[in-house]
């Protein structure tokens, strides 16, 4: 049968009516969110292209794919952890993500109490959505790595087995407001029904923003288009991602350099894909689940200001475009498209109003007036609109096209959007971008270097708007002279050496440089780390020192100098556990140098919560706490909490009440060993232990007091036999707590017992032997018939005795080149 195909048709209910009267092998179903995008079987795409009312004929659902897993999480990149810092209260509160792929884990810790419906989730959860959940809105329960963007946001799961754009009345009622997607297909370059699709719902749904991973196929070509064959260039992987009102992530490295694994544009008609990249280690798909976050945060920075109000997706585009980082080749590029995405950067924008809003009709021309202060490194302008939906494999995607232009009041000079050469040929591709106006993009970006003090104009044209009028966005922003510090930040604990990439943001000449010091809280005077440091890299490395204490870095440069918040410098405690009772736990760390004091967490129904501070390096959970599983403990350095170390469920780190082991060295010897490993020996006074009488009841036998350490031995030298034992601590409240009990046998060397003794006919009779050479056993009745036989090849052997009867029975054991041993057996 023919592959299942989804077309696009001018009467849904007409065609499915002509299927069943002229083609009744077709199976035609709905496939997307109209009733004109139908899935059919039965039909070639010869028979559907010849069809009456068939406007195009697209592949169906392929098979998605995650698009590499979690690597290592570094918010710093970014600049999230600075907003973080800043804005505390900036956690996206209130508002919900949806993560489509597979289902994430929502029981994982750092995104507790926050899963939308969790008991639809279907089994087995996938590793790299629940990554992906995490670096989008993770709450760091974990660990600090496990905080994302936007700690407090919901989180709900969508399955990426159907390619086209979710329920649009799902998804309201569910009130997400981001969707993100970190999967792709093979590399496809048209306009098909889903890049329709999710066009159409964007304007459907204006507060909507889909946010997209680029791919990892970066070095490939485009098996077929307009760039088939050229390598490093439209490898963009699904037909989905040629949308013009959605986000496409690339990814790059910790230096913030693109991937060589991320794919880049451009789209199939020569628009700017991706539009962002942002640090995935693993990644485009961590690069989108960050900008996901981000956009979060400042859909809740909007709301704040407006009354409750979320902003449109353009809006949230224009924002994050214009206050990305440049990267590579100058302003815009097929790698990066507009750069870096920069979240202290969009934030201050939205907070500060730095935007405007309006609609454009066929011919009109909007005029918005900005006061430029002197001194500014950079002016930024970009302007955004949700397009109409173009038709499907339209030769380019653009429907209403907006053209964006400054102009200086006073001199009447005019300054035109960057835009790339879409030329076909990889050193066209290439090309540094050049000022002309654009017809292909629904995003243009103006950027003005050192620009004059005083008035603009930023004018938003109507160039060609047959569905209009058109709604749009626009913002901008100025770049004052200085330097801001991005990491560390006032929350941050840096760990002793390790090597740390220390960041900021610099808006000066590309040429400067400057000293970089470090100085301890405290303590007189800057020590220098190194003497010339390039500013415009934005980034350097040090070298972390093995000391405990708040501390400050310094950049100076001329007679300025730029210092950083206090961070923290200390290492994590590693909690254990040193006994888990059903009504008392004890948790320990051991003590790290200069720090004095400790904080310890537990996870409440959704964070961490401070449970104590305390001097000691242990902490008793009382009946209170014991039904909490999971706690945390952070160092307080300089009267500051740092950030806690890993965080365990205690019950599961393999420390019962007390006993982490109690084994025999050897099941079978000649004395009998028992090695103990306690969690602790806090508030033990002695460890007995204790053997099994025949009747049921345990006598002391051995006793260590005072105990000096988890980890010692009892020997016991008592009669060849099987014996049970336990081993009994005391403390010094008079309490007593008790092993499992464990079997041992005492044999000389090449000896054997057996029991039960007597045994009941039809249960096993086991043998058990002290050699390390293969045994003989035979089974003979009195009369010296022989009834079994049997080699043992280990220490415990069983023999069945089903079918023998009642009596005495010798059982003859033989090694090789040894006498034999006879038992007597009674079988009851």
């Amino acid at each position: 049968m023919p592959c299942p195909l989804r077309i696009r048709v001018a009467d849904g209910p007409a065609f499915r009516q002509w299927a069943r009267q002229h083609q009744p092998v077709a199976q035609v179903a709905p496939a997307g969110n109209d009733a004109r995008t139908l899935s059919i079987t039965g039909l070639t795409p010869a028979q559907l292209a010849a069809a009456p009312g068939v406007e195009f004929v697209d592949v169906a659902d392929r098979r998605a794919h995650e698009e590499r897993r979690l690597g290592n999480s570094d918010l710093s990149v970014n600049v999230i952890s600075a907003v973080h810092a800043r804005f505390p209260d900036l956690t996206g509160q209130g508002l919900t993500a949806s993560v489509k792929e597979l289902p994430f884990d929502p029981d994982d810790i750092d995104l507790k109490g926050r899963v939308v419906n969790p008991s639809a989730f279907a089994k087995p959860y996938s590793d790299h959505a629940t990554a992906m959940a995490t670096l989008l809105g993770g709450a760091g329960n974990s660990d600090p790595l496990g905080r994302g963007a936007a700690r407090a946001v919901r989180l709900a799961t969508s399955d990426f087995a159907r390619l086209l754009p979710d329920d649009a009345t799902q998804l309201t009622q569910a009130g997400v407001s981001v969707q993100n997607h970190s999967y792709g297909v093979g590399i496809e370059n048209y306009y098909g029904l889903e890049s329709q699709a999710y066009d159409q719902q964007t304007q459907q749904l204006p507060q909507l923003l889909h946010v997209f991973s680029s791919g990892n196929v970066g070095a490939s070509a485009s098996p077929s288009g307009v760039y088939k064959d050229i390598a490093r260039f439209a490898n963009v992987s699904g037909q989905f991602k040629m949308s013009k009102n959605t986000l496409t992530v690339g990814a790059t490295d910790p230096s913030g350099q693109v991937a060589a694994l991320s794919s880049r544009g451009p789209a199939y008609d020569g628009r700017i894909k991706p539009e962002l990249v942002a640090y995935g280690e693993g990644g485009s798909s961590e690069a989108a689940a960050l900008v996901s976050g981000i956009s979060i945060l400042l859909q809740q920075q909007y709301r704040d200001l407006h009354a409750g109000t979320l902003p449109t997706a353009a809006l949230v585009k224009a924002v994050l475009l214009n206050s990305a980082d440049d990267l590579g080749t100058a302003e815009i590029d097929y790698l990066s498209g507009f750069g870096q995405a920069d979240a202290l950067g969009a934030v201050s924008t939205m907070r500060a109003g730095r935007f405007f809003g309006g609609s454009a009709s066929q011919g009109t021309d909007q005029v918005f007036r900005i006061t430029v202060p002197a001194s500014q490194q950079q002016l930024k302008a970009t302007l955004a609109w949700s397009d109409p939906a173009a038709t499907a494999n339209a030769a380019t995607a653009l429907v209403n096209d907006l053209d964006l232009e400054l102009v200086n009041v006073s001199t009447g000079q005019r300054w035109l959007p960057w835009v790339l050469s879409a030329y076909p040929n990889a050193d066209s591709l290439a090309r540094p971008a050049r000022r002309r106006p654009d017809h292909l993009n629904n995003a243009e970006r103006i950027t003005l270097t050192l620009p004059a003090a005083g008035t603009y104009e930023l004018h938003v044209r109507g160039f060609a708007v047959p569905q209009g009028p058109q709604a749009f966005s626009l913002a901008y922003e100025f770049s004052p002279p200085g330097l801001t510090w991005t990491y560390p930040v006032r929350p941050d604990n840096l760990r002793p050496t390790t090597t740390a990439n220390l960041r900021w943001q610099w808006s000066g000449p590309a040429t400067a440089s400057a000293r970089l010091d470090y100085r301890p809280v405290g303590r007189p005077g800057w020590r220098v780390l190194n003497a010339s440091v390039p500013l415009a890299a934005g980034r350097t490395t040090w070298a972390v020192p093995d000391t405990a204490t708040l501390a400050q870095l310094r950049l100076v440069s001329g007679s300025s100098e730029f210092i950083s918040d206090t961070f923290a410098i200390a290492r994590a405690p590693a909690l254990q556990v040193g006994y888990a009772c059903p009504e008392e736990a004890l948790l320990e760390w051991a003590r790290i140098p200069g720090v004095a004091r400790y904080q310890v967490y537990q996870l409440g129904a959704t964070y961490l919560e401070p449970l104590a501070q305390t001097a000691d390096t242990a902490l008793v959970l009382g009946r209170a706490q014991v039904p909490v599983l999971y706690y945390a403990v952070a160092p307080v350095v300089g009267g500051r909490v740092g950030q806690p170390g890993t965080t365990i469920n205690y019950t599961t780190q393999g420390t019962a009440c007390y006993f982490r082991s109690f084994l025999p060295r050897q099941l079978v010897d000649e004395t009998i060993r028992l090695d103990v490993i306690l969690g602790t020996i806090y508030h033990l006074k002695s460890a007995t232990l204790e053997r099994q009488r025949p009747d049921g009841s345990f006598e002391a036998v051995q006793t260590i007091s005072p105990l000096t350490s988890t980890t010692f031995t009892f020997t016991n030298h008592p009669a060849a036999g099987r014996y049970l034992y336990r081993v009994r601590l005391d403390n010094v409240a008079g309490q007593q707590f008790y092993s499992d009990t464990e079997e041992a046998f005492l044999l000389q060397a090449g000896l054997i017992q057996a029991y039960p003794n007597p045994v009941q006919t039809g249960a096993l009779l086991t043998v058990v032997a002290n050699s390390a050479d293969p045994v003989a056993i035979r089974l003979y009745d009195m009369l010296g018939r022989y009834q079994r036989t049997a080699t043992a090849e280990g220490l415990i052997n069983l023999i069945e005795t089903t079918g023998l009867k009642p009596g005495l029975y010798l059982l003859r054991v033989q090694q090789d080149n040894q006498a034999g041993q006879v038992l007597r057996i009674v079988i009851q």
